[in-house]
């Protein structure tokens, strides 16, 4: 079902700022740098910086498992007692991202690699 967690969001609320601090912590430059978001890899580990993330609902970094079907794992995991969170959206080159809650209110984010 997962491959593991390979990506973590950040959401912030001066990407300008953030994206300062982050570079400075991760030693790497972005390798993707628009106003909706900025990506890092370090190593195998995706590390995002999202300016929009606390108005979809994110309370702070949330992490990603890597599914090979987004929506079969969703729909497993609300069968499980999950409560969708964000809905499967593509995020550009076919990468589908969405998010679930689990009974105690932690987030837990999934993604699908194109």
């Amino acid at each position: 079902m997962s491959s593991g967690m390979k990506t973590i969001i950040y959401p912030v609320k001066d990407l300008a700022q953030a994206k300062k601090l982050y570079g400075k912590l991760l030693g790497v430059e972005p390798l993707m740098d628009a106003a909706y978001y900025v990506g890092y890899r370090v190593g195998d580990q995706d590390i995002g910086l999202d300016p929009n993330g606390h108005g979809q609902g994110l309370t702070g970094p949330l992490a990603y498992w890597n599914v090979d079907d987004i929506n079969e794992t969703i729909r497993q995991l609300i069968e499980a007692g999950a409560t969708p969170l964000q809905p499967v959206k593509d995020v550009g080159g076919g990468k589908l991202v969405g998010s679930v809650t689990d009974a105690d209110g932690n987030q837990i984010g999934l993604i699908q690699a194109s």
